[in-house]
């Protein structure tokens, strides 16, 4: 019993750390204008990217795009706005 409690407590702590690491992304669109943040960055074939844009849901594909880091808070504020609006 006291072995699967520390197993437990080891297994939080390990996604605590994990979810601590998290990176935050805001990708421009220079063709078309748009921004997008998300949280991951999949490199694609010819330099295009392919991501999930938080905002929406929806999964994109760029050809050509900045990508920036940027602060849990910027982020967190950028898609919970979003989300608020009617």
């Amino acid at each position: 019993m006291k072995a699967n409690r520390v197993l437990m407590c080891m297994g939080a702590g390990m996604i605590s750390l994990l979810a601590a690491c998290s990176h935050y992304y805001r990708v421009n669109d220079p063709a078309g204008s748009k921004i997008y943040y998300t949280t991951e960055v999949d490199e694609g074939v010819g330099g295009a990217i392919k991501i999930k844009d938080e905002k929406t849901g929806a999964l994109v594909t760029l050809q050509s795009s900045e990508v920036k880091e940027i602060s849990e808070q910027e982020f967190e504020a950028a898609v919970k706005g979003a989300q608020a609006k009617p």
